[in-house]
């Protein structure tokens, strides 16, 4: 479980003032890395290897001082080496890596400086040793205060979803299909996402998978099983024989593991494409168009028959801001620091309810969640500015109001509404993971208690007031004229409207008065 932002302040001055004279990379680079490691409360064995041998770009054998597949390579040096050389050194080790675990990051020490390089970013900081607590933000893909500026044309979309799709087509031609396919591809997203968001441990199912499955493939379905069902069990209801690797699992409940299904056969190929899959960086993903992306791998034909398609988050914000986030975002700017109208404003978004009622993916329902609680996020800032400023831990489950199920959704297609319920998870623990970072203490909403309310049906043929179950609220749509409990006949209108019509435009928003 990461650690909060004080403990590890904590750790990294200890840490700092432990190896404040060492000098000698022979006698003390793997321990010196070992409890860096430990600043993070990361497990050395679990998440890296000393001394990995590889084959330099000039045919050269090498040998990593420590390596993390796919995230970070460690080049160490003795005090007063040139840096500049450390860091190309460890370039000259990327040739010989498999192309699906070259890292992130080069880090280069000489125990007394250390330099970081964001090859994605093309960032390099230096700083020394004392000044580790004071760059642990550097770190997050280590301490799981990891955050990303999610974009919708960020290539890794795409990627992710060649990995899923690659999975997906191996499953299939394998003869796994239907509704136990599109199930499982589900569960399987939710955790690669989480081992790389701090919802597991990390690398923790990279780790199930490649030291606790056989080789071949033959037991990956029933482990799979196995493990799916350990996270929607309670702690305190689990086997006391569970194995460790199982029990250490957070349970996760929302009914996301909860069905069973026949597994497939896995072999050593299909084994290894999910391996694969895992030193991807997930975090990366944008919730707003990876489901489409997903959804896309199943059935293109069939996708485009039923008319589903992708819009722009662009096109979702052109509509949703002058519906209802200017309006909101004035009274932001309205409010200032004024605590009370802070207040109310935050008590006006933990009321407002939205609806798509052709819903696809939920790509419209994750734009719109997404807006309400950066507002919501900068409301809290503001209301607790004092206890930030004076140091004071603030127990965060007490203050973020906003929650999933305030977004509903009607949808034809069983598979892109398990899409979107996920989807709508992967953006509120995004959001969650930011909250964490800005007010320095960790806040993840497990067990899944509540969710987005995605009714699967025909919009055309729903009572969208029975899928809302409010009572009071006014529906604002392309054909609707204030819809109200009490005049339903607008609300029967829009019915008449096409699906793409009403895939274009956020048809309705509900406020829930």
């Amino acid at each position: 479980m990461p650690l909060s932002l004080a403990e590890l302040r904590h750790r990294a001055t200890a840490f700092a003032l432990e190896y404040a004279d060492t000098a000698s990379e022979r006698a003390e680079s793997q321990s010196f890395w070992r409890d860096f490691l430990d600043v993070f409360g990361q497990n050395r064995r679990r998440v890296a290897q000393f001394e990995v041998p590889v084959k330099k770009a000039d045919g050269g054998q090498g040998f990593i001082d420590m390596f993390i597949p796919g995230k970070l390579i460690v080049e160490q040096k003795t005090l007063g080496r040139d840096l500049a050389k450390a860091t190309q050194q460890a370039r000259d080790y990327f040739p010989g890596l498999p192309d699906y675990k070259l890292p992130r990051y080069v880090l280069v020490s000489d125990f007394a400086r250390f330099r970081l390089h964001d090859l994605d970013t093309g960032q390099e900081t230096q700083f020394g040793l004392p000044e580790l607590p004071e760059h642990l933000h550097l770190f997050g893909f280590l301490s799981g205060y990891q955050t990303h500026a999610t974009a919708p044309d960020d290539p890794a979309n795409a990627e992710a979803a060649e990995l899923m799709a690659a999975l997906h087509d191996a499953l299939l031609a394998g003869g796994y299909h239907g509704h136990a396919l599109e199930v499982l591809l589900v569960r399987l997203l939710f955790c690669l996402f989480a081992e790389d968001t701090a919802i597991f441990e990390p690398d923790e199912f990279r780790a199930f998978l490649e030291n606790h499955t056989a080789p071949d493939g033959s037991d990956l379905g029933p482990r799979l099983a196995q493990f799916f069902h350990t996270l929607d069990q309670p702690e305190a209801e689990r086997p006391r024989a569970l194995p460790a690797y199982l029990a250490s699992l957070p349970y996760v409940n929302g009914a996301l593991f909860r069905e069973d299904f026949r597994f497939p056969a896995f072999t050593e190929d299909t084994r290894a494409q999910l391996i694969r899959s895992t030193y991807f960086d997930w975090s990366r993903i944008s919730p707003a168009v990876f489901g489409s992306l997903f959804q896309s791998i199943a059935d293109p034909a069939r996708r485009r028959t039923l008319g589903a398609h992708y819009t722009s988050e662009q096109n979702i914000l052109k509509v949703i801001q002058p519906l209802f986030l200017d309006e909101l975002r004035q009274e932001l700017a309205q409010a200032g620091s004024s605590r009370p109208k802070l207040d109310a404003l935050h008590r006006r978004l933990e009321t407002i309810h939205f609806l798509d009622p052709s819903c696809g993916c939920g790509n419209f329902l994750v734009v719109t969640y997404r807006e309400l609680r950066l507002l919501e996020h900068e409301v809290l800032a503001r209301l607790l500015a004092p206890q930030l400023a004076n140091g004071q831990t603030v127990n965060l489950s007490l203050y973020a109001l906003v929650q999933v199920d305030q977004a509903h959704g009607i949808e034809l297609e069983e598979f892109a509404a398990r899409i979107a319920e996920v989807a709508m998870w992967l953006i509120d623990h995004q959001l969650n993971l930011q909250l964490s970072a800005t007010f320095g203490n960790r806040y993840v909403r497990l067990p899944l208690v509540r969710t987005a309310r995605i009714v699967i049906g025909n919009a055309l043929l729903q009572d969208w007031a029975e899928v809302l179950n409010l009572p009071g609220y006014t529906v604002i749509g392309e054909d609707t004229n204030s819809a109200t409990p009490d005049n339903k006949n607008a609300t029967r209108d829009t019915r008449h409207a096409t699906r793409d019509t009403r895939r274009s435009t956020m048809s309705s928003a509900i406020h829930h008065l």
